[in-house]
């Protein structure tokens, strides 16, 4: 049985461009959402909190996994089937996904931070992060900004569009970008 929620899982897969009469050209994002199964309900009564979860079928070996709390999980049965039919064009969304991991980079890159003057004395200084304290208290305060490992963490683009649904094949484009690389797993919620 289909059932009609706001929640779904699908594979990224890119960016393109879309035209429209009104619009113009629209930078989008392809999302491919194949029907998701309802695989654990959980509820007051028995878990203490309303929650389903859905999954994915399986590629190269792995079933994908996530678990959406929502009010109305009382009328959700496991085996039920979730598609993209549920969402509609000018639909507001939440996109959430592993965002793209850049590895250890410097204070510019990560930071923003300017930079040192290429002349006047600084030979090989031109990126470094400057001073990281005072003499009291004699430590690095924590949340200082420096050098380290950049992305790779969740992120969540809020309000994103829907602009354009094919259910034939499966496809969801919403407008403008979000988080991970082509072939990840992200989460939709309306």
């Amino acid at each position: 049985m289909f059932i009609h929620m706001k929640y779904i899982l699908g594979k990224k897969l890119g960016m393109t461009t879309l035209y429209d009469k009104e619009k113009g050209a629209l930078n989008v994002t392809l999302i491919e959402c194949h029907p998701n199964t309802v695989s654990v309900v959980r509820t007051v009564e028995k878990d203490g909190y309303d929650a389903v979860q859905l999954e994915i079928a399986k590629t190269k070996k792995v079933t994908h996994r996530k678990e959406f709390r929502l009010e109305e999980a009382a009328t959700v049965a496991t085996g039920d089937q979730i598609s993209i039919d549920t969402f509609q064009i000018d639909d507001e969304v939440n996109v959430s996904g592993i965002a793209k991991a850049k590895g250890f980079q410097g204070v510019v890159k990560r930071h923003g931070f300017k930079g040192s003057p290429a002349t006047h004395g600084h030979k090989h200084d031109l990126r470094a992060p400057g001073s990281i304290g005072a003499q009291q208290p004699q430590h690095v305060i924590k949340g200082k900004r420096m050098a380290g490992r950049m992305g790779g963490k969740r992120s969540t683009m809020k309000n994103v569009k829907v602009v354009y649904i094919d259910t034939e094949k499966n496809v969801l484009a919403v407008l403008g970008a979000v988080p991970g690389v082509v072939g990840r797993i992200v989460e939709i919620r309306g």
